[in-house]
């Protein structure tokens, strides 16, 4: 049986993608290799949303290219988002490659890397649940994507012209696919999109994600469910109380922010103002005042003033925040965003970057003497590591779990356990008696 590697670049949800294509080449016949090392073939998923991230894409082509020409490897395919960017152009750059996928052409994988013949395909029809798919997660926590594309025009975004217009799955398919997760040894599931809080949209006229939860949490073995990529305006009520008064469902919040500066918001053509942002948070954490946030900033957007950053710097200050990510505005080719006046210089970049981070850094100071002494349950990634509700998987802190008892703890394990101590995102406790 021949061996194929994947490499799967970027988000979560390119993941998830990833995932479609493992199931169909194992379905043909490929074995699933989890080294490069004895692999006959090599899949890249790619990534292509910032000019870093293309060039990681790149630089893993060029590198899996080397190792066939070597004769280490027989094949290599390119798919996801890069080959969404450029098309057939990627094969012209990269002679050695034998085949590309396009991001709605997952289930021609096997296909494309037997016949060498390339499937970029246009977002058309219904968007449904895979008919198959292989975990390439750790078996106790997976992903689920609820939706692709998007409609939202971010002025700095490709993601529209790179993955189309937003598409929902149907209800019905979303609850068979949570179910063969479970079934998989799923305890954990976060649920991903572009944008989940504009679930239903598309197929039933108006956003539906509340009803879209309240079927998922019926799913019998799910101990967690995280809701990732939420717009703040779109957090209806309804939706807030799901997340408050269920116990399988996570007090945790992904919710993109970019700014805080109403002049940016505009700019980035954000539907958000300063003002209706400080209220969403204000409603979640009078709700929930154990609520978990974790969001994301774009520094240095075109026009950007020192002003503008010092306001947002104040707001991360103040707000403290769980988890922020920090990304220095990349221009990309095509979107709006790269024809606006008042770019600002890469050196102000990195500069107002660094100090946000450090301004969370403190924040998470603060956050951590809170942590201290209390009590709480962690879902085990390891012997050793695991994470509370706070936390989701790859991207926010871990706690590392010790016991006296003449215990094993493994991935997939829920434990009681009380905070010794906590320093940035590693914190450190003990299992309760």
């Amino acid at each position: 049986m021949p061996k194929l590697f994947i490499v799967s670049l970027g988000c979560p949800k390119n993941l998830s993608d990833a995932e479609v294509m493992a199931g169909e080449l194992a379905a043909a016949g490929w074995e699933l290799s989890p080294e490069e090392d004895g692999a006959d073939a090599a899949l890249i998923n790619t990534c292509a949303f910032l000019g870093s991230a293309v060039e990681e894409s790149e630089g893993e082509i060029r590198r899996l290219l080397q190792l066939k020409a070597r004769g280490k490897l027989s094949k290599v395919m390119v798919a996801g988002c890069l080959v969404e960017r450029e098309k057939e152009g990627l094969m012209k750059r990269f002679p050695g490659l034998d085949a590309l996928v396009g991001i709605n052409a997952l289930s021609k994988a096997a296909e494309a890397v037997e016949s060498g013949k390339n499937y970029i395909l246009p977002a058309e029809g219904l968007l449904d649940s895979p008919l198959r798919k292989a975990r390439l997660t750790a078996r106790h926590s997976a992903y689920l994507k609820i939706a692709d594309g998007c409609d939202n025009r971010c002025t700095y975004c490709l993601i529209p012209s790179i993955r189309g217009a937003f598409r929902s799955k149907p209800v019905e398919s979303l609850v068979e696919e949570a179910k063969n997760l479970a079934e998989s040894g799923a305890v954990e599931i976060s649920l991903i999109a572009q944008d989940t809080t504009s679930y239903g949209m598309d197929l039933y006229g108006r956003p539906r994600l509340a009803w879209l939860l309240n079927t998922l949490l019926r799913t019998e073995g799910v101990k967690w469910w995280r809701l990732m990529y939420a717009y703040p305006e779109r957090l209806t009520p309804e939706i807030i109380e799901i997340i408050r008064s269920n116990k399988n469902m996570c007090r945790y919040l992904d919710m993109p922010l970019q700014h805080i500066a109403d002049r940016m918001l505009k700019r980035m053509n954000r539907t958000s103002t300063e003002k209706s942002i400080k209220e969403k948070i204000a409603e979640l954490r009078k709700g929930m005042p154990d609520i978990a946030i974790r969001t994301s900033f774009i520094v240095g957007f075109p026009g950007e003033t020192q002003e503008d950053f010092n306001r947002l710097l104040a707001f991360v200050k103040k707000t403290r925040f769980d988890n922020v990510g920090v990304f220095k505005y990349s221009r990309e080719p095509g979107t709006p965003a790269a024809g606006m006046p008042g770019q600002v210089p890469e050196d102000v970049k990195e500069e107002r970057a660094q100090a946000l981070i450090t301004a969370q850094s403190r924040a998470l100071d603060l956050i951590n003497l809170d942590f201290r002494g209390k009590k709480a349950e962690v879902l085990m990634d390891s012997p050793l590591f695991g994470r509370t509700y706070r936390d989701a998987p790859e991207i926010d802190g871990r706690v590392e779990v010790t016991t006296d008892k003449k215990i094993s703890l493994k991935a997939g394990d829920m434990v009681k356990v009380k905070i010794t101590s906590a320093s940035g995102y590693l914190r450190s406790a003990k299992v309760e008696d």
